[in-house]
């Protein structure tokens, strides 16, 4: 059995104890942006480089789902054809997902994107009839972004139902991620987290439970907002995203944070993929998850690590440790 499932098995009976928080890698950016997505190759004094090659990005990937802390490795479908048939996952208890659909919101071509310059539009271009052929995964992500626009909205939720349709037509289980508005959208940003908890919280309000999510991916808008969403609905299990890439602190914070306030899974790209050494991020993120450091001494110890082995940090101790991120601060641990 994944290691996933039993921890979601527990989290549902009402028996979540510490070490049964959820970690994820989100390593599905290349469904966005996809050369800089594969994360920066750095010289000894931590200076950029290049970005990783495919290839490289791969080996990244196989070497954190076999260091077997994660729980769940998100990919892009291609990338996931690829680990499979490498064996990445064989005999692995981290599950294997698939970023099921690419709404334009999250296209990241650089320099600037699309993402502010329009209300999302839904779009999929991974294949659920094929990917259940190939036997590659059978958990997906399905993102969803609402902008308070009737039409626009619409269009998001006849696509969400197309797509539940079809995942159970093959066989394919997903967990739904909702983004905060990608456009200004007449929602006070105070009301921003209200604002998702209820179109979230509605949009499911007509799903049986053979069609609702394995559980949520969903933006940090705050400790009032987490517990309200959290507390609403236990058998709907919250988790949340990374969002930018912050500061070590940042990281550790909202990990803490997220835990603290009721959320049961962390799902972070950035996060983790622009780190100095994304093993050992992943292994205090872990120890914070489950109590055994605390956010600054996570970052103390991870920068330790850095200094044992050589590794340059992109910043000094001092400025890792300062909460840069505006919805942590009101919150932040001691």
């Amino acid at each position: 059995m994944f290691r996933m499932n039993a921890k979601l098995a527990k989290i549902r009976a009402g028996n979540y104890a510490k070490g049964d928080f959820i970690i994820a890698d989100a390593k599905d950016g290349d469904m966005s942006n996809p050369i800089p997505g594969t994360g920066p190759i750095r010289d000894k004094e931590g200076k950029f480089v290049r970005f990783r090659t495919r290839a490289e990005f791969l080996d990244m990937i196989t070497e954190l789902v076999r260091q077997d802390l994660l729980d769940i490795m998100l990919v892009s479908c291609s990338n996931l054809e690829l680990l499979q048939k490498a064996g990445a996952f064989r005999d692995s208890p981290v599950r294997p997902a698939f970023r099921a659909n690419d709404t334009t919101d999250i296209w990241g071509a650089r320099p600037n994107g699309y993402g502010k310059l329009g209300p999302s539009r839904p779009f999929r271009t991974p294949s659920l009839k094929q990917i259940a052929e190939a036997k590659i995964g059978n958990l997906g992500l399905y993102s969803i972004t609402f902008v308070n626009d009737i039409e626009a909205d619409l269009r998001s939720l006849e696509a969400f139902s197309a797509f539940r349709e079809d995942a159970a037509k093959n066989g394919i289980e997903y967990f739904l991620e909702v983004f905060n508005p990608n456009v200004e959208c007449g929602v006070a940003p105070a009301d921003v987290g209200s604002f998702v908890n209820d179109n979230l919280a509605r949009c499911l309000s007509g799903v049986l439970r053979v069609d609702r999510p394995q559980f949520l991916k969903y933006p940090y808008n705050g400790a009032k907002a987490l517990e309200e969403l959290a507390s609403y609905d236990p058998q709907l299990v919250v988790g949340v995203l990374g969002g930018g890439a912050g500061t070590t602190r940042d990281t550790f914070e909202l990990l803490f944070q997220a835990e603290k306030y009721g959320a049961r899974v962390a799902l972070f790209g950035r996060k983790i993929n622009l780190a100095e050494s994304q093993l050992d991020m992943v292994r205090h993120m872990r120890a914070v998850a489950d109590g055994e450091l605390r956010p600054l001494e996570a970052v103390r110890s991870y920068h330790a690590v850095l200094k044992e082995k050589g590794i340059a940090p992109v910043r000094s101790l001092e400025d890792d440790s300062v909460v840069t991120e505006a919805v942590l601060k009101a919150a932040a641990s001691t």
